[in-house]
């Protein structure tokens, strides 16, 4: 039986995983193909360690161009375990480490090889979703998404003056298409046009180096998918329909009555109130600083009137506006029986004989003098000058 070639292998698993991209996962026909993209991509896996094709020792430089594509082989396995349909959570929780396991090497391989600048690590190394100012995340995530927009125009230009024929970006999003366009033509059976062999040879290594960071990028993001999904497949609760018997009920029983804060007060008394990892153990009431336990002040706060009762009576109120000078005192006939202030000072000028007499008759005097310079300086009329008659 002929052994087929790494490329041969390695495009199958392409293909398949391809198709199946563009299919819903649940059904049948993609988890078949799924099934044989997996299992030609770790004969693929397999056949890259057998050759060595690849070794911490050495540089970018030393990479043949036609083995750099075989970088990708720990990434498209990632994808294939994280399409992969899976009912039971265990079974999902085993998938998503494999692919986090596929995605961490192929990124640890990228950095190895410096395919990828320092400042595209920190810029793909930043997880968009942990980033609490809203500003900064909406900045990060069009600054990453600007990036990737860069790289796959120049993949698409290279593609562009070698007639390769390039899917959508919206039908294969992880470009495996394109990843299966970088294997020799043998592998799939056909012919690229190209110009020179050095310039194709050139073009080819430029368009795998592009990809590659492309790839690194969507790797980045995968992880950060994937950290999260097992943070909540990690916390959710077991599942009951899975055979338990009497015991495992029993035993779930009382883990909830120990989660749940409703539960009866007895089983709880004279325990702690929060555990170490914050986490509420018994029921409790929020009072304020230094209240304590005075359930007669809650008792008196029961039943009250729905809107705000007086705090004074009438009296005190009149009291109180009386100091603020808000009541007008006087009026009325004792009030007009009485001298105004010029005929009560004419009176007091009158009583001759007496200091207050003298007082009095000078500061009338000077009122009257002031009056009459007054009426001088402004004869009757004068300041009607708008409307006169």
């Amino acid at each position: 039986m002929d052994v087929e070639s790494l490329p041969t292998l390695f495009h199958r698993a392409l293909s398949n995983l391809s198709k199946a991209s563009n299919l819903p996962t649940i059904q049948d026909e993609t988890q078949e193909l799924i099934d044989v993209a997996r299992k030609h991509c770790r004969s693929s896996r397999a056949r890259v360690t057998d050759l060595a094709l690849f070794s911490p020792n050495e540089t970018l430089d030393d990479i043949a161009t036609q083995d750099l594509v075989y970088l990708f082989v720990p990434y498209v396995l990632a994808e294939i375990e994280s399409r992969a349909r899976a009912t039971e959570r265990d079974e999902r929780l085993a998938r998503l480490r494999e692919a986090e396991q596929g995605f961490s090497k192929f990124v640890s391989d990228i950095e190895l090889y410096e395919i990828v600048s320092k400042s595209e690590r920190e810029l793909y190394g930043k997880n968009a979703s942990t980033i609490a100012d809203p500003a900064r995340r909406r900045e990060t995530k069009i600054k990453q998404y600007q990036a990737e927009k860069e790289i796959r125009s120049r993949i698409e230009a290279i593609a562009k003056r070698h007639r390769v024929s390039l899917p959508p970006p919206d039908a294969s999003p992880t470009d495996f298409d394109l990843i299966a366009a970088l294997l020799p033509p043998s592998a799939s059976g056909s012919s690229v046009p190209s110009g020179g062999e050095q310039d194709s040879e050139d073009e080819r290594r430029t368009a795998t180096l592009l990809l590659l960071r492309l790839a690194y990028a969507q790797a980045q993001a995968q992880l950060a998918s994937i950290a999260q999904e097992l943070e909540l497949l990690r916390s959710a609760p077991p599942d009951p329909t899975s055979g338990a018997s009497d015991r495992a009920r029993s035993t779930s029983e009382a883990e909830r009555a120990l989660w749940t804060l409703d539960a009866p007060r007895a089983a709880r008394q004279g325990g702690p109130l929060l555990d170490s990892a914050g986490k509420p153990l018994r029921p409790f009431t929020i009072l304020p600083s230094g209240a304590g336990d005075d359930r007669a002040r809650f008792r008196e706060q029961v039943f009250q009137a729905d809107h705000r009762l007086p705090t004074m009576d009438i009296d005190e109120y009149l009291e109180i506006e009386r100091q603020r000078g808000n009541i007008l005192t006087g009026g009325g006939p004792q009030s007009a029986a009485k001298p105004t202030s010029s005929e009560q000072l004419t009176m007091d000028a009158e009583q001759d004989g007496t200091a207050f007499s003298d007082v009095k008759s000078e500061e009338k005097r000077r009122k009257d003098e002031e009056w009459a310079i007054f009426t001088d300086a402004n004869p009757r009329g004068a300041g009607n000058t708008m409307n006169r008659g």
